[in-house]
């Protein structure tokens, strides 16, 4: 057999693989978190942008709630500001809060205009607009961190009627408390919350490491499937530090509230929402509930 033969051999195979995964998600929920070097890079962005794109044409019905943290610290030093965290949390004061819905609404549209590049149809929503997104002020192990916000209720019904329009919702992670006061809401928490409002079949977290590590010193130990028992397990044990832990806590959390799987994804791979979504090996880690049958069967 030439090789031009066995490319295209191979290519079939590919969309093959996909086909269980396309028929069991078709018309399904998908809620796609977009942050990290994916964000930054044009070319990565606009593999990330093609994915969610070619998700919505074969039938899932994704949303993508994105973040900004990068651009907003950059923002904030342009302008003479100095960036203050606190256990990893942006400490967002009244300047900071102005600058951060300026660069969210920016970043905002320019996503849909990428996607509407590729033919389908966006739209940016803010968590403020029709109180998609209502807030309680947010502490870190009791300290003020600023208008930082805790999402207490979303109201899925606008997401529900843009997705029955054949919209392709991106949201912004903004929102109001309710004496109607503008907050930031750190993005992991934002897109949690709508995936369990909107009951997601699934819900990726695009980050800017491989996966969860049974050792985090040692990439060979990177988990592809994780049942929450074991999960909550190896952050029992100590194993889990930094960022990821309230990652894989929202984790939890989104699957303890009706999402069937939530996976976390290297954003600087490209295309690996595709290679996660619709091959039988993924690439990733992905978290499920105990009922659920793993079915990467992968060497």
């Amino acid at each position: 057999m030439n090789q031009n033969m066995r490319q295209y051999l191979d290519k079939a195979q590919v969309l093959i693989e996909a086909l269980p995964y396309i028929q069991r998600f078709n018309r399904k929920i998908i809620v796609v978190k977009y942050g990290g070097s994916a964000m930054v890079d044009e070319e990565l962005k606009k593999q990330v942008i093609e994915d969610v794109t070619l998700l919505k044409l074969v039938g899932f019905k994704p949303i993508i709630v994105h973040g900004g943290g990068k651009e907003i610290s950059r923002w904030v030093n342009k302008v003479g500001m100095e960036p203050k965290f606190i256990n990893g949390l942006r400490v967002t004061d009244e300047d900071t809060m102005e600058v951060a819905e300026m660069v969210l609404g920016k970043v905002n549209k320019s996503l849909v205009q990428h996607v509407e590049e590729l033919g389908v149809r966006a739209i940016g929503i803010s968590g403020k607009d029709g109180g998609l997104l209502k807030v309680d002020k947010k502490y870190s192990d009791g300290q003020d961190i600023g208008f930082v916000g805790e999402v207490k209720e979303v109201n899925a019904e606008i997401l529900y009627d843009l997705l029955e329009k054949d919209f392709l919702p991106i949201v912004c992670p903004v929102g109001l408390d309710d004496g109607y006061q503008t907050y930031n809401i750190n993005a992991d928490d934002a897109a949690c919350a709508i995936a369990r409002a909107v009951k997601a079949e699934k819900l990726a977290f695009l980050t800017d490491i491989e996966g969860v590590y049974k050792d985090p010193k040692d990439p060979k130990t990177l988990i592809s499937e994780l049942y929450v028992e074991e999960a909550e397990q190896l952050m029992a044990d100590g194993n889990i530090g930094g960022g990821m832990l309230p990652k894989l806590q929202n984790c939890i959390d989104a699957i303890e509230s009706g999402v069937s799987r939530v996976h976390i994804l290297d954003g600087r791979i490209p295309h690996c929402l595709l290679l996660e979504i619709f091959t039988n090996k993924g690439i990733g880690t992905a978290i499920l509930k105990g009922e659920e049958s793993r079915y990467y069967h992968g060497e």
